[in-house]
């Protein structure tokens, strides 16, 4: 018996974006010590937390959480690219990936918004 089966998870693109968005709160949260407390990753980690749990949960509000996290994590990630990609290569190729995987599962929760609705 699998374990999709066993969590009743009927799609594994909805468990993937569910454990992306909670793996990348958990990053954002871990990086706030370290970088000083800064709002913006507290901010980006609490709502990767929230659109983990409306994915697991299957609830329709995380559509909402999901375009909020999109918009924000796109400008964090550009402003980063923009003022880091000259000084950190390393913090350069995390945000751009960062943002593609964020584009990619915001894509795909969208998408699959019907599987929510149900």
């Amino acid at each position: 018996m699998s374990i999709l089966s066993k969590l009743k998870i009927e799609s594994a693109g909805i468990m993937a974006a569910s454990t992306f968005y909670f793996i990348a709160g958990i990053a954002f949260i871990a990086l706030l010590p370290l970088s000083g407390f800064p709002p913006h990753l507290a901010i980006i980690g609490t709502l990767s937390f929230i659109a983990a749990y409306g994915l697991f949960k299957k609830r329709l509000w995380t559509i909402g959480a999901v375009a909020i996290l999109f918009l924000t994590a796109t400008t964090f990630c550009i402003y980063t690219l923009y003022y880091s990609l000259p000084h950190n290569l390393m913090a350069s190729i995390s945000a751009a990936f960062y943002l593609a995987l964020t584009w990619i599962f915001a894509v795909y929760v969208f998408a699959k918004r019907k599987t929510l609705e149900s």
